[in-house]
């Protein structure tokens, strides 16, 4: 299958925040229609809605790590091990790419420095979903 690298800029110039254009780009993969997903993630766009926090990008992939490996059981959660470490491996690898993993250090919002655009988290994230979470399907 081909990347959907291009797609997640495509829903971000649509208007879709940052959280959004990654997760519901493979929502189809873990079993969500693009509608729920959207909502899901609108408010952790932003760094969680004001760029104190987390990128949004980097949010939504690990919202996709969930949703593909959690079990689903309410009363036996046992696969959360499991699902933080693929979070792990997403938001190391994050940090590596773009030199940090909050909304307002990668804007630069104190600093004046900008270390990466929101378009490149989300690219960056969107590589990272497709290496980490779906290598059979992408090839990667």
């Amino acid at each position: 299958m081909d990347s959907r690298i291009n797609d997640c800029t495509m829903r971000h110039n649509m208007g879709f925040n940052c959280a959004q254009s990654v997760a519901c780009t493979y929502a189809d993969l873990v079993g969500c229609d693009e509608q729920t997903m959207f909502k899901m993630t609108e408010g952790l766009g932003l760094g969680m809605g004001g760029m104190q926090g987390t990128c949004g990008a980097l949010s939504g992939a690990c919202v996709l790590a969930g949703m593909k490996n959690s079990g689903g059981d309410l009363q036996n959660p046992v696969t959360k091990g499991q699902t933080y470490q693929l979070s792990r491996e997403i938001v190391a690898r994050f940090q590596q790419r773009a030199g940090a993993t909050i909304c307002k250090d990668l804007k630069g919002v104190e600093t004046g420095v900008m270390l990466h655009s929101c378009p490149d988290c989300i690219t960056d994230a969107a590589a990272i979903v497709e290496e980490v979470l779906f290598p059979d399907v992408f090839g990667k």
